[in-house]
């Protein structure tokens, strides 16, 4: 994928090995700050849903990380945590997931990683804002790309089941949609997140067909965009400040 500054939601680039055998050269960060009652308001689960053990609001979710998600469950909805890089059902290990923190809109309903559960197991993402890098004549500099209102919104997701055949564990895992950007996010790079508005989250999640008119631009004259910390670059940093605009010359 071309562009001039480094993805929050393109695919790594693999350069030599590390511990786990890869080294991983990429910046994909976003955030969700809500708290239980506004995430079962906003996706009407069920009075009677329980918080998942782990979660909490996140300043700064990197892939591989596990961060909520909201899909269809019977009858209804659930949120749960589950580890963002989709591991297809097929896969042979885990390593793959590197590769599938996010899903072109353009090739999501044929690419081997995502067809299948582009037809049965898509899900929402909940956010706050996601991260994107500019270039800039004093190194890339990161922005928090959001609502004017501060309110929280949802990424279009898929989502996949993986055993471990050798060690049995089962492993839950989620991918983000992208495609074209609006002019807000355009002015720092090429993609974005596909979002879905509350109108279209039974379409979503329950459509048979999937619903494909759903994979555009989000309209930009609701969004905004402003500079933040460079400390976000480090997946380990994960606090309040991250989220506070700067002021930058």
């Amino acid at each position: 994928m071309a562009s001039s500054s480094a993805s929050l939601f393109e695919p790594p680039t693999w350069a030599g090995s590390s511990a786990s055998g890869y080294t991983v050269l990429m910046c994909g960060r976003y955030t969700h700050r809500l708290t239980w009652p506004e995430i079962v308001a906003l996706y009407r689960l069920s009075e009677q849903a329980v918080a998942p053990n782990d979660f909490g609001p996140r300043y700064n979710i990197a892939p591989t990380q596990r961060a909520p998600v909201v899909r269809k469950r019977d009858a209804g909805r659930e949120c749960a945590m589950l580890r963002w890089g989709l591991i297809p059902f097929w896969a042979k290990d885990a390593k793959i997931a590197y590769k599938t923190i996010n899903a072109r809109a353009e090739t999501v309903a044929t690419a081997p990683s995502f067809r299948a559960a582009w037809k049965a197991r898509r899900c929402l993402v909940p956010t706050s804002g996601f991260y994107e890098w500019r270039r800039t004549p004093g190194g890339k500099q990161p922005y928090l790309i959001g609502f004017k209102d501060g309110r929280p919104f949802s990424f279009a997701g898929l989502w996949e089941s993986w055993k471990d055949k050798a060690s049995g564990e089962t492993i839950e895992s989620y991918t983000i949609i992208t495609g074209a950007p609006n002019a807000v996010a355009a002015e720092i790079h090429d993609r974005m997140p596909v979002i879905i508005g509350p109108r279209d989250f039974d379409r979503w999640l329950g459509a048979e067909m999937p619903p494909v008119d759903l994979l555009k631009p989000y309209p930009a004259t609701e969004m905004t965009a402003f500079p933040v910390s460079r400390a976000v670059n480090t997946p380990a940093k994960d606090e309040p400040g991250l989220v506070e605009p700067i002021a930058i010359g």
